[in-house]
C-alpha cells in the first residue's frame, strides 16, 4: 500500500473503483485494517472511487505515541484527503470509523456529500470507559493476541463464525497485526469520546447502521443517535454483531444501497 505524509505521520490508503467516479471515504474500526470492507468493494465500485485507508496504528500505517484524540484522527482523514487533492466525498466507517465520521461531519461538513455511521456510539459513559481499562490491561499484560477471541464474538454472530471459519480466522489474523502502540493509543481517543451533545449540529445527509445483535453499539443507542440528529435515519442489519458489513455482507449492503444510488 503506498503511503501519504500527512498530519505528522505516514497513512497507508489503497484506491478501487473508477478514475471518474465520484470519491467515497471507508474508515476501519479499532483493531483491524481497510482489509475489513472487502466485502463490500465490488458492490460500492459500481459508482464510487473507493478510497481505503488504515487508521493511525493499524495495519501498514505506523503508530505514533498515544492516546490520540478523535481531533487528530478526523485531522489525518483532512490531510489525506488534501493529500490525494480530494475536494468532496462520502465517508462510511464503522465503530472508531464511524465515530470519525461523526467528528467529521460536525467539524468539515464542507467536505462531505453524506456521511454513514456504523455500528457506533457517541458518547463515553464510565461502564464503557471502565470495560476499555481492562482491555488496555489485558494488551499490556499479554499483548494483542490476549484480546483477539473476545474480540471474535464481539464482532461476529456464532453461526457466521460457525459457517464460515476461513473468513473467520482472516478477522483474527487482521486483529493480530494491529500494533499494540496504535490500539491503545485508539483506545484513548474511545475513552474521551464526546459527540452525542454535537449531533444536532449534523446537517449532511446521515445513515445510522448497526448489528441487530451488536452489544457494544446496541441498536436503541444508534437509532437515538439517529433521532438526535436532524437528517439522521437508522437501518438495523438482522443476523450482525459489531462488525455487520463483514457478518452479513448482503444485508448491509442493501441497508446502504439506496442511500448511496446503488443496486444491491
Amino acid at each position: 500500500m503506498p503511503l501519504a505524509e500527512v498530519n505528522g505521520t505516514n497513512i497507508a490508503y489503497t484506491i478501487d473503483g473508477p478514475e471518474s467516479g465520484p470519491w467515497m471515504i471507508l474508515s476501519n474500526s479499532l483493531a483491524s485494517d481497510s482489509f475489513m470492507w472487502t466485502p463490500q468493494i465490488s458492490f460500492l465500485t459500481q459508482k464510487y472511487r473507493v478510497l481505503r485507508y488504515d487508521t493511525r496504528g493499524h495495519g501498514d500505517s505506523p503508530a505514533t505515541p498515544g492516546p490520540y484524540s478523535f481531533d487528530l484522527l478526523v485531522a489525518d482523514v483532512i490531510g489525506l484527503m488534501d493529500h490525494l487533492n480530494i475536494e468532496k466525498a462520502v465517508f462510511m466507517g464503522l465503530s472508531l470509523g464511524g465515530m470519525t465520521a461523526l467528528g467529521l461531519g460536525i467539524h468539515f461538513p464542507e467536505r462531505f456529500e453524506r456521511l454513514i455511521c456504523c455500528d457506533a456510539r457517541a458518547d463515553a459513559p464510565a461502564a464503557y470507559i471502565d470495560a476499555w481499562d481492562e482491555r488496555i490491561q489485558l494488551v499490556r499484560d499479554g499483548s494483542i493476541e490476549s484480546i483477539v477471541e473476545g474480540t471474535i464474538e464481539r464482532w461476529l454472530v456464532e453461526s457466521f463464525r460457525q459457517a464460515h471459519p476461513d473468513k473467520t480466522e482472516q478477522i483474527r489474523q487482521m486483529i493480530r497485526r494491529t500494533s499494540e502502540e496504535g490500539w491503545i493509543g485508539c483506545v484513548g481517543a474511545l475513552k474521551t469520546l464526546d459527540y452525542l451533545k454535537d449531533l444536532g449540529k449534523i446537517k449532511l445527509p446521515i445513515l445510522y447502521v448497526g448489528g441487530a445483535e451488536d452489544a457494544g453499539a446496541a441498536p436503541d443507542v444508534m437509532a437515538a443517535m439517529a433521532e438526535a440528529t436532524p437528517d439522521g435515519r437508522f437501518i438495523e442489519i438482522p443476523n450482525a454483531a459489531h462488525v455487520a458489513n463483514f457478518d452479513n455482507a448482503s444485508g448491509f449492503n442493501a441497508a446502504i444501497a439506496e442511500f448511496l444510488g446503488l443496486t444491491a
